[in-house]
């Protein structure tokens, strides 16, 4: 059988490390997770942290992810992932993870919930390091276009109704056990209009996020 592709180079590796050759895994390592914010900023917006700029290794693996299939990198974005968590909550402290839900639309074209994947791999890397995590799924998400296709303006307009949470979201808490940090995860912010109006709902069901941790973060790109 031929050699898999790098995800971040697509170079024909015999060696990779989990989907990457040892130059995009030390690329990826050389990452550190710190806060970003879009401008203008939306209201509603959480603070946000992300690992990196969408660009590089970082966003050719995202592609390489939810466009091209390649499903076996949710463990190691999702370890990524949760190395942001860390950073964003700057301890371990019980944590809800919240992940940005998929249209049905979108969770077809990709084979699955491609940030439920994520989410549940960062848990598993967070509960290793001793953190109290759990993964909620308390929003749905209404149909909507496709954000990529989408300039500021109309994504604006798409996040407006674009989430609604579930019956009974915010559930009860157990007994003796201390409020968790809600933490809400996307793969990638640009405007923010996204990751605001699920805050938004969230806050309407009882589940405030303290946060939003987010693999990569566009830069805005300046007129000249």
């Amino acid at each position: 059988m031929l050699p898999t592709g790098c995800a971040g180079c697509r170079e024909r590796a015999a060696a990779t490390r989990h989907g990457f050759c040892p130059g995009c895994v030390a690329a990826l390592e050389a990452l550190r997770p710190g806060p970003v914010r879009p401008t203008p900023a939306p209201a509603g917006l959480p603070p946000c942290v992300a690992l990196g700029p969408y660009g590089g290794v970082l966003r050719e693996a995202l592609l390489a992810y939810k466009e091209r299939g390649r499903h076996g990198l949710a463990r190691p974005l999702g370890g990524l992932l949760a190395e942001v968590v860390a950073e964003a909550v700057g301890g371990p402290r019980p944590v809800l993870l919240v992940p940005v839900p998929d249209t049905a639309a979108a969770a077809r074209a990709r084979y699955g919930d491609h940030l439920g994947r994520l989410a549940r791999h960062a848990a598993v890397r967070l509960r290793r390091a001793g953190w109290p995590v759990r993964v909620s799924r308390p929003l749905r998400a209404s149909p909507r276009p496709d954000s990529t296709t989408l300039d500021q303006a109309a994504r604006a307009r798409a996040a407006q109704g674009a989430f609604r949470a579930r019956p009974g979201a915010a559930g009860r808490p157990r007994p003796g056990a201390a409020t968790p940090v809600v933490v809400l995860l996307d793969d990638i912010v640009t405007t923010g209009v996204t990751l605001a109006a699920a805050a938004r709902v969230l806050r309407g069901a009882g589940l405030p996020p303290t946060v939003a941790a987010v693999l990569a973060a566009t830069r805005k790109r300046h007129r000249s």
